[in-house]
């Protein structure tokens, strides 16, 4: 067994969807894996479930027919997502942006913010070279930018979790804790 599986806590019951939320970088794939990987919870991925659903990337999803009409195939595919039992999403960094799509998240799951250092993030985003954001410009100004728009409409998740140059399994653990505190999760 990996170092980072371990067996999941067959007594754990989601309560809630958990949706992660977020820049790019920010852990919300790796962390949101974990932490369904723990509780024994269904873990998806909302920008792979896209590309399945149109059976094609993301960047020619945008390329072929726009950002309008990607937001509206993703609101689809999240509000799918979130039928039946409760699972662990991760969105894509765009996904809380959106109105429509926020206000689904927030009345269907606890959203947690993922927030990260620009320095953290950049260090991030420069070991993966598959973020189209980051491909026209300085990684540091883009980031930056996205932050200064972003970062406030991240801020009305239900919760924050500081995403930092440490083992996941510290934001695993806040998370779980949270959640049980709150009473999405019991255990």
């Amino acid at each position: 067994m990996a170092k980072d599986q371990q067996i999941p806590d067959t007594r754990a019951v989601l309560q809630r969807h958990v949706v992660l939320v977020g820049l790019m970088g920010a852990g919300k794939s790796a962390i949101g894996r974990r932490v369904a990987n723990r509780i024994g919870a269904r873990f998806r991925d909302a920008d792979t479930e896209i590309e399945k659903a149109a059976g094609m990337r993301i960047s020619d999803i945008f390329a072929v027919h726009g950002e309008g009409e990607f937001r509206i195939g993703e609101r689809r595919v999240i509000a799918r997502l979130l039928t039946g039992r409760p699972l662990v999403l991760a969105t894509g960094g765009g996904a809380y942006m959106d109105d429509e799509t926020r206000a689904l998240l927030k009345g269907a799951a606890t959203t947690i913010w993922m927030r990260a250092e620009l320095d953290t993030l950049v260090r991030r985003c420069a070991k993966r070279g598959n973020r189209p954001l980051l491909k026209n410009g300085d990684p540091r100004e883009i980031l930056a930018g996205l932050m200064d728009i972003r970062y406030p409409v991240y801020a009305e998740a239900d919760v924050t979790i500081e995403s930092r140059d440490e083992p996941h399994e510290y934001a695993v653990e806040a998370i779980i804790d949270i959640l049980h505190k709150r009473g999405d999760l019991l255990i």
